[in-house]
């Protein structure tokens, strides 16, 4: 007797959990459940492309102030120094590069033109 009510609960038992687990992947399954899924993934991904962004645009800033500095492109802070770094080369006479009216910069990303 208590054997076969052993039995008859372990079944029991069993087929509730079966049926629970079941159920569970049948809503996770469900189109709405999918899509929120989805476009959960999809807000992380975004996230995860910003920071990449981000990164590589502080490794061009850094880059660029490291090839600056190689040049020798950084600016002094007195500016009276430069005029007479630039005397001493011997351009300081000449006019700068200016593009003619109604030229557009090479880099210009303007579209419409």
């Amino acid at each position: 007797m208590f054997r076969r009510a052993f039995w008859f609960s372990a079944g029991a038992a069993a087929g509730v959990w079966a049926t629970t687990k079941v159920n569970r992947k049948l809503r996770s399954l469900a189109p709405d459940s999918l899509a929120v899924r989805a476009a959960d993934q999809a807000v992380a991904a975004g996230h995860r492309l910003k920071d990449f962004a981000l990164d590589v645009r502080a490794g061009m800033a850094q880059r660029e102030i490291e090839l600056n500095d190689a040049l020798g492109l950084t600016a002094p802070a007195d500016p009276g120094a430069a005029g007479q770094a630039e005397e001493r080369r011997g351009i300081a006479g000449r006019a700068p590069h200016r593009p003619a009216l109604g030229a557009t910069h090479p880099y210009d990303r303007n579209e419409d033109h």
